[in-house]
């Protein structure tokens, strides 16, 4: 039986123990998000394996399970009791590509780690290029379908669309957000924590991580089998992800600035228009019990100490965040000393 163990997630001092071993750490985890792809999974097992033995890399394929019904299932632990090659991670339901590649990070050992969907859409023989570009001192690979074999209106416009909304957003100048097809070092994953449906903002993840980011050219095909699992109903999802990540980007370690800004400003116009309301009230002896504005004052004074209050919460919350952890707010990617080598 196939020993499995703790993701990517391998520590550096196991790293440096068995540098060498490379049975035991592979040069690349290939992690496949799968749901409902039987048809198509022998295919890409074959051809995931040919390329990188034909390029003499050590290699571990993790298929991740997502709550298939198709007959996915069986065929995974048919090939993961013969192949030494696979790691079968099933899922006890489907849970959504996030957690499905979450759990393929978990488990993956290797120095590199690959995603790519299940559907031959994308083309394992682009794995080499982009482990190449890794190498030359990237912590993500980003792939691009440039030349995209989708549908016009229900897959390639909203995806321009969602991209460029997310580009100019983020700041993050990657073309093709929604490519599964990437390449990752082992030191970043462990950095990054998957939650939500998150996994379409990784490069701003890792971003936010401080990564060094490249963006590189990839083949597309058309599917071959089944259907595509995502559509349009999508679109407001993607939508309140990338506020979530907006926030994180900007106010991941000082949400006061932001809660306490808009605090500010309510609490400040609240004020003036009660004084205001003061003034005609005392010197020109008018009513403003009826008047809207004194509804307005109240609502924007409440809103502006809530504000507060929430910012404070958060504060409170990110800094248990990182001292129950001990979880620093940067991140180090290389010490020199005198001594160095």
């Amino acid at each position: 039986m196939q020993k499995t163990m703790r993701s990517g997630l391998v520590p550096k001092v196991m790293l440096e123990e068995h540098e060498g071993l490379s049975d035991f750490i592979p040069h690349v985890s290939v992690v496949v998000p799968i749901k409902d792809e039987v048809d198509s999974l022998p295919h890409l097992l074959e051809a995931i394996a040919s390329i990188l033995t034909t390029h003499q890399l050590t290699y571990e394929i993790i298929c991740v399970d997502d709550g298939s019904v198709d007959g996915s299932v069986k065929f995974l632990k048919e090939q993961g009791a013969i192949r030494s090659d696979l790691k079968v991670v099933i899922l006890r339901r489907n849970y959504g590509q996030t957690a499905a590649m979450a759990a393929g990070f978990h488990y993956a050992i290797g120095r590199a780690i690959v995603t790519l969907d299940a559907d031959l859409q994308n083309d394992p023989s682009d794995i080499p290029m982009m482990l190449a570009k890794l190498d030359e001192g990237y912590d993500l690979v980003s792939g691009w379908r440039e030349k995209r074999q989708d549908k016009a209106l229900t897959r390639l416009l909203p995806s321009k669309i969602a991209n460029w909304l997310i580009r100019h957003i983020t700041g993050v100048e990657i073309h093709d957000y929604g490519c599964s097809l990437k390449a990752y070092s082992a030191e970043l994953v462990r950095d990054m924590n998957l939650y939500g449906e998150l996994h379409r903002f990784l490069p701003v993840l890792a971003y936010i991580e401080g990564a060094r980011i490249t963006e590189v050219k990839v083949k597309h095909h058309s599917r071959r089998f089944g259907s595509s699992k995502y559509g349009l109903s999508r679109t407001f999802r993607v939508l309140m992800d990338l506020l979530t990540i907006v926030f994180m980007k900007k106010f991941l370690t000082r949400p006061m600035h932001v809660f306490g800004l808009l605090g500010v400003v309510a609490t400040f116009s609240g004020a003036a228009i009660a004084i205001y309301l003061t003034y005609i009230k005392i010197y020109e002896q008018q009513e403003i019990g009826n008047r809207p504005l004194l509804t307005l004052a109240v609502l924007l004074l409440v809103t502006g100490i809530q504000l507060f209050c929430f910012g404070l919460l958060a504060e409170l919350l990110m800094r248990t965040y990182h001292e129950s952890q001990s979880r620093p707010i940067y991140r180090v990617r290389e010490i020199v000393t005198k001594n160095h080598k």
